[in-house]
């Protein structure tokens, strides 16, 4: 007795072997062990399943839970080296010392508290607004419930459901095919085949062949190419073929240019603290003879340097962006996109339903010769009724023209034999009907030239004619004509010697009789021709790849604006190599007739040549494309295996929205770019000065608990950064990361920030008079309140290429942190509260100095701003 199929499996090999006995089973024992049938579930069945095996969705087997999110944020290298002076401190200042001293130890761990707090709530909000925006795009199953066809949630889908598929649909599970029509399948991401798969409804294998190799199991994650297809759920979730291998293909995927950008400057940094520490820490042993104190000043100098605050900028801002963008129905899947959206140079587009209405709508119906005839219409209306697969725009537009003059009676009179799914290779579909007298008939549409390139007869004056070269002239010259008006044009065929007994293939789509064509108006949308100018105003060149022909596409070009002078077929794109098209589509901006393999190479041209370029696109024929592209794009009412791929969703097709996108983007990435700046440029002037003052002062600068309050004050300061305005002139040209700027910055910066805090060494030394270890303490304070609050205004100072708080005024958010840290560290270091940290409260004649030294730092920075800027042609 065979055992009911109960609960999901957790082991890959157990997967594979019930998969691999319910694909040689017979179909009423398969129905039985399913407890299913050919009419499929009952809702209450359905329930109970998806209650007892829950939700279809695969994960890890790691939950990402509150408590595993929370351990996140507290345990990374920065707070590990915060953690680890914090136990130094404790056994320094609490267990050895004669009187313990409870303060350093508080602050190291409140700054890891906070820092912690911080990156934590950070987190919970993008995860809350991913969360929320991720809900709005579900994608969609046909199964049959109660003897009905519905649709539903794909997570909804539970063992024993039938299934039905069609081109561009994902498989919602693992089923076994009950009924396939040239079923192709793409299922690379499980076996790493570049090419789709046929399958079939009779298995065609032996027990040896390999699981994925079986001809009639679907695997969760594959998707239909061409074709059509029904089949029965075998499992779903982790107990799917997929979800077995969920741990080894959730790994983390490569990083993108942004984040290998940071990784460098983060390495660079590292390298510089692990090179200059030990110099700190060996300089400071021998000249003060303190090599406990000299380690932990050297350790607290090293978490000074670390840019600890980097993944928390980089997460709330991009958090940020992501929020923004979904008030403008923006729906963005990966965080990374947005900065990515606004490094683009060159979009890529399909043309129908991006750049065109969804809504096509049909204008011509026409003999071989150019007459109006309905005869025509009424084989396109039969065709595009009774097939089975993807009802396109072009099929929805003649059903709706063919209704309006009740051509719908005629299809009592006919039912559906088989049919030849649409392909993108053939670029045409078939049917076969047969009518109440029990004649046959197969009727083809598509493609013009794969229409005539099967048509041996033409009907011309009511007469079938063989189609010689007179009348294939006649028929191009009527094809070409309306084309070249802007008509999407669409060859119909048909034959009458159709066998009675067959199964029928693309074989069958031989010696048909052409009887006409029927053309469409696609008309461009009213925000197209704003948004590409809008685009190319901020250095965004459109570029157009279409599987239209030439005309169309370039009637659509022309009025939103994109150059149509130059085009490449595809055929033209097929007969170069890679150098040539290279140099081919520097000038060319619509690329016609492209299959789905020539849009993806057009897209690997321009990234080869250094471009990053976006994609967007609905289709089937759009997955490969989307997939090459630096960032995909695409709509909620596109194919499933198109908004899988996508990085990107528009939940309206509205394209002024791809400008926001890119500004957004511009803006994420220019708020980034001034933290990592000032981070870098702020630690290496650092470095420098806490060398000098380690060689010449008798005293430490400052001492560890001292140093981490002050980055702690600094922290706050920054967590404006996310919020900030970015000038409009930033926003103008597509950003691309450049370690190389950023290290000139650094080279700039860092020094002139080392000269004012030798300056203020000096003040202090001389003019104040701390001078000697016993006055050690006013001395630290005055560098303590300059570090800080010079840190504070070079935010100012370095958020714009302009002037500050007159040309260019910073976010409310930004303006209130930087204010409430300079004010709270003047407070503490001109009042007694500057004991807590260890210091003694500043004279009040020092402030005039402070302030001296503070003016002209500014002053300073924005003279070698200009500097910089004329050297390098950008600041930021």
């Amino acid at each position: 007795m065979k055992t009911k199929y109960t609960a999901p499996l957790q082991k890959k090999n157990e997967t594979e072997q019930t998969l691999r006995s319910l694909a040689f089973m017979n179909l009423p024992d398969l129905f039985s062990q399913l407890e299913s049938g050919e009419n499929g579930l009952t809702s209450t069945q359905a329930d109970a399943r998806l209650d007892k095996f829950g939700e279809n969705t695969i994960n890890t087997g790691k939950h990402d839970t509150v408590l595993r999110r929370l351990y996140s944020a507290i345990i990374n290298p920065f707070n590990v080296v915060l953690l680890i002076i914090a136990a130094i401190t404790f056994f320094t200042d609490v267990i050895y010392a004669t009187r313990p001293d409870y303060l350093t130890v508080s602050i190291i761990l409140l700054l890891v508290g906070v820092s912690s707090g911080v990156s934590f709530i950070q987190g919970e909000r993008s995860n809350s607004a991913a969360a929320k925006l991720s809900e709005i795009i579900s994608n969609k199953a046909d199964v049959l419930r109660d003897g009905k066809q519905l649709e539903i949630e794909m997570k909804d889908v539970v063992p024993g459901d039938i299934v039905y598929l069609a081109a561009g649909d994902m498989l919602p599970a693992d089923l076994r095919f009950l009924s396939t029509k040239d079923t192709f399948v793409a299922q690379s991401a499980l076996t790493g085949e570049s090419n789709p798969v046929e399958k079939y409804s009779q298995l065609q294998n032996t027990q040896d062949d390999a699981l994925t190799d079986l001809t009639n199991i679907g695997f969760m994650g594959s998707n239909i190419v061409s074709g059509s297809a029904s089949g029965i759920a075998l499992s779903t979730g982790n107990s799917t073929y997929i979800g077995s291998m969920a741990k080894s293909l959730s790994g983390d995927r490569a990083k993108n240019s942004f984040e290998r950008g940071v990784d460098s400057v983060s390495s660079l940094l590292v390298r510089l603290m692990f090179v200059m520490v030990p110099i700190v820490f060996m300089i400071n042993g021998f000249t003060k003879k303190d090599w406990g104190g000299a380690l932990l000043f050297a350790i607290s100098i090293a978490v000074g340097l670390m840019p600890e605050m980097l993944p928390v900028i980089m997460t709330s801002t991009l958090a940020k962006g992501a929020v923004s963008m979904s008030k403008q129905k923006v729906i963005v899947k990966t965080l990374g996109a947005i900065q990515t959206f606004g490094e683009m140079d060159i979009l890529c587009t399909d043309k129908t339903g991006t750049l065109t209405e969804d809504k096509i709508v049909l204008e011509k119906y026409m003999d071989v010769q150019g007459n109006d005839d309905k005869r025509i219409l009424r084989h396109a209306y039969l065709n595009s009724y009774f097939q089975t697969g993807l009802k396109n725009l072009i099929d929805v537009a003649i059903i709706n023209r063919a209704t309006t003059y009740q051509m719908d009676e005629v299809l009592a009179s006919y039912h559906r034999i088989d049919e030849i799914p649409f392909d993108f290779s053939r670029r045409r579909m078939s049917v076969v009907l047969e009518d109440k007298e029990g004649k046959r008939q197969l009727i083809t549409k598509g493609a013009v030239e794969e229409i005539l390139g099967i048509c041996t007869f033409a009907e011309i004056g009511g007469k079938v004619v063989p189609f010689d070269d007179q009348n294939r002239a006649i028929a191009k010259e009527v094809y070409e004509s309306h084309n070249a008006e802007g008509l999407r044009m669409i060859g119909i065929a048909q034959k009458n010697e159709v066998p009675d007994e067959h199964s029928f293939s693309v074989a069958d789509e031989s010696e048909m009789v052409l009887i006409g064509f029927v053309g469409f108006l696609d008309p461009p949308k009213e925000s197209a021709a704003t948004a590409i100018a809008a685009l190319k105003e901020h250095g965004v060149r459109t570029v157009v790849l279409t599987g239209d022909s030439e005309g169309v596409a370039i009637k659509v070009c022309q009025k939103v604006g994109i150059n149509s002078e130059k085009v490449l077929t595809g055929a033209d794109v097929e007969g170069m190599n890679d150098a040539r098209l290279e140099h081919a589509a520097r000038s060319c901006d619509l690329f016609a007739k492209l299959s789905p393999a020539q849009k993806e190479r057009v897209v690997r041209i321009f990234q080869g040549a250094g471009h990053t370029v976006g994609y967007m696109g609905d289709g089937i024929n759009d997955a490969p494309p989307l997939h090459q592209a630096d960032v995909g794009i695409s709509v909620d009412s596109a194919v499933d295996i198109a908004k899988e791929t996508a990085d990107i969703i528009l939940l309206e097709k509205d394209l002024m929205v791809l400008e926001h996108g890119v500004l957004e983007g511009r803006r994420t990435f220019g708020n980034i770019v001034k933290y990592i700046k000032m981070a870098a440029s702020g630690n290496f002037g650092n470095m420098i000065s806490v060398i000098v003052a380690s060689i010449f002062l008798p005293f430490l600068p400052m001492l560890p608990v001292q140093i981490l309050a002050q980055n702690l004050l600094c922290d706050f300061s920054q967590m404006g950064i996310p919020f900030d305005n970015v000038d409009p002139e930033y926003l103008k040209a597509p950003r691309k990361w450049e370690t190389g700027s950023i290290k000139s910055f650094m080279l700039y910066m860092g020094p002139l920030s080392s000269i004012f805090d030798i300056l203020c060494f000096a003040i202090m030394w001389w003019i104040i008079g701390a001078s000697t270890k016993d006055t050690a303490p006013l001395f630290q304070c005055g560098w303590f309140v300059f570090g800080t609050v010079s840190q504070v205004l070079v935010i100012h100072m370095i958020r714009t290429a302009k002037l500050p708080f007159i040309e260019s005024r910073p976010a409310k958010a930004l303006l209130i942190s930087t204010l409430l840290v300079a004010i709270l560290a003047l407070a503490v270091a001109f009042s007694p509260m500057a004991i807590a940290l260890d210091m003694h409260a500043l004279p009040l004649r020092f402030a005039p100095w402070l302030a001296l030294l503070l003016v002209a730092y500014c002053l300073s920075t924005q003279l070698l701003k200009k500097i910089f800027t004329k050297r390098t042609g950008q600041w930021l």
